[in-house]
């Protein structure tokens, strides 16, 4: 397998890191022969997310962004590819779609041994990078905020019931960060004019768990957006007015997110 090209990240200057780890679609060599029609159109990518957030530096917000997709390995499960939610799901290495279709050729799955090689050319090197932007955030600052950015359609019926929320902080029911910037959050999204929800169906996945650490002084929120909110969704494109319109939340959710300070500072 190819060797891991690095995943993009800008440096910012605030207390600020936006992790995109869905967005990607890049495929290996390997990839491209072994999975099928289904796969190779990669439907369960964040489409356009990095694009929805592509203005956050210039406020400050540092960002790190995945090259590959989720195809690739999932950067959002954890290594020993334990369930993060009860019922239907994809794991580490997906198979399938959310929706459980096969994404490939059946003589071309991949075995135990490709598995542990993807975690160790793509998985873990989207970690190191994290986890050291963090700690140098965290000694700049004296605390690191993390805003971990996913997308997702709008209705998938073997992941959950009915239509998602349009916009779905996740925070590991309060684990993840501390309750007064976990508020103030919430106030930026309830106050828009999208339906919103804290720890819904999406609580926050591997990396909103990870590294989640408020006793530490590192806070991580995870936002799933139904993707009919900026984009039209089957086939995935962007639509400016919608994304327009959305961004002008999030730059509020962004805004609210740097300028946020821990308790007693």
């Amino acid at each position: 397998m190819e060797s891991q090209t690095p995943n993009p990240i800008l440096c910012g200057d605030s207390p600020l890191l936006i992790s995109i780890p869905h967005s990607g679609t890049r495929l290996t060599s390997e990839l491209l022969l072994s999975l099928n029609a289904i796969g190779l159109s990669m439907p369960d990518t964040d489409w356009f997310v990095d694009r929805l957030y592509a203005w956050a530096p210039q406020l400050g917000a540092g960002m790190i962004t995945a090259a590959h997709s989720r195809y690739v390995i999932d950067l959002n499960r954890p290594p020993d590819d334990s369930a993060l939610y009860v019922g239907a799901g994809t794991g580490l290495v997906p198979t399938c779609t959310f929706s459980g279709e096969p994404i490939y050729h059946d003589d071309k799955l991949p075995d135990e041994s490709e598995k542990k090689l993807r975690l160790q050319q793509f998985w873990q090197p989207y970690h190191e990078s994290v986890a050291a932007e963090l700690e140098k955030i965290r000694l700049r600052h004296g605390y690191a905020i993390m805003l971990d950015a996913h997308s997702i359609p709008g209705e998938v019926p073997r992941l959950f019931q009915g239509q998602l929320s349009q916009l779905n902080l996740g925070s590991n029911d309060r684990a993840s960060a501390s309750s007064t910037l976990i508020d103030q959050a919430m106030q930026v999204l309830d106050s828009s004019r999208y339906t919103a929800v804290l720890d819904g169906r999406f609580k926050g996945g591997y990396i909103t768990r990870k590294y989640g650490r408020p006793a530490l002084n590192t806070h991580v929120l995870q936002l799933e957006i139904s993707q009919r909110s900026y984009m039209q969704e089957f086939p995935p494109v962007y639509q400016e007015p919608l994304a327009h319109e959305l961004q002008s939340v999030l730059k509020e959710l962004v805004d609210a997110l740097i300028c946020w300070k821990p308790d007693g500072s």
